[in-house]
């Protein structure tokens, strides 16, 4: 059974003036479309390493996240499994995401790194700075399974079956610092709510 998000990631209306604005030349209603898409289907990488790089590179900026993902292939960097850990040694590189357990799924991260490079290309189609975006959503789900057959001791056969996945990828503006509240402007002393209301 597919997994879906709560929320809608990318609104109808987005994707819908996102394909006038192509028409029109570029831009929509807000000035610039917001977004950076690319997708793989049936990639024939293992989904659990898959889903474990993406989960790491989720949030980051795009220029952080390729160096990320580089760093990873030269074994610099580990990509910390915390849900699919069953059996996955420890490193000293795992510190650096608060968790212990880590690999280096270079496959994964050699082709999350060409899909990165593709969405970045097509955001700046769509007219969003690259250096300004950052991984608004990554998504990895399962792929059908494909299917051979190993030969077992006694005559018998046992299934070996391959993992792949589908990646989507979504790249977005990073919100501007002015959006965020400091903790400064925020203070629960009763003094400081007084003069707040005055």
């Amino acid at each position: 059974m597919p997994r879906y998000a709560h929320e809608e990631i990318l609104p109808r209306k987005a994707v819908k003036a996102g394909k006038r604005a192509k028409r029109a030349g570029g831009k929509d209603q807000g000035g610039q479309a917001s977004f950076g898409l690319a997708r793989a289907s049936y990639l024939r990488v293992h989904f659990k390493n898959t889903h474990e790089t993406a989960a790491a590179l989720q949030g980051m900026p795009v220029a952080k996240a390729l160096r990320y993902l580089e760093d990873v292939q030269e074994h610099k960097q580990c990509v910390p499994f915390r849900r699919f850990n069953g059996g996955v040694g420890r490193t000293a590189q795992a510190k650096a995401f608060k968790t212990t357990q880590g690999r280096w799924p270079v496959k994964s991260a050699k082709l999350l790194h060409r899909l990165l490079k593709n969405a970045a290309s097509n955001a700046s189609a769509n007219e969003l700075d690259v250096e300004d975006s950052y991984i608004k959503s990554i998504v990895v789900q399962q792929a059908p399974k494909t299917r051979r057959r190993t030969y077992r001791a006694h005559g018998r056969i046992n299934p070996y079956q391959g993992h792949p996945c589908h990646i989507e990828m979504i790249l977005s503006r990073l919100p501007s610092q002015s959006q965020v509240p400091r903790a400064a402007d925020v203070t629960t002393t009763g003094s400081a709510v007084r003069q707040i209301e005055a």
